[in-house]
């Protein structure tokens, strides 16, 4: 099994089981972007590009959804949340079927 590093903010919460509810880790977003992030990050690895910190709640948030304005500007923001909530699998649960290992500080 290949190892990769990615990094993280040093406060992001600790990726939770698979099916278990997102809790804004944002392992799986900087592993590799879903289809809507390689639209926009237009690539297929690494980490998307929409990916945002969020300080105030001390969680990684899709900025699609976050910000629909700035990555959507062409749709109506309600429009753009709903289509984006259904697009990333938004209350889904947890689809990276990744380990993930804390660094070392």
């Amino acid at each position: 099994m290949a190892t990769r590093v990615i990094l993280l903010h040093p406060a992001a919460p600790p990726k939770p089981a698979v099916g278990a509810p997102c809790n804004g880790c944002g392992v799986c977003c900087a592993v590799e972007p879903c289809p809507l992030g390689m639209w926009l990050s237009r690539r297929r690895r690494g980490a998307c590009v929409a990916l945002g910190w969020d300080e105030g709640a001390g969680l990684y948030r899709c900025g699609a959804l976050a910000a629909p304005a700035r990555w959507l500007p062409w749709l109506p923001a309600a429009w753009a949340r709903a289509l984006v909530r259904r697009w990333i699998a938004a209350a889904r649960g947890c689809d990276a079927d990744i380990e993930a290992t804390p660094g070392q500080p």
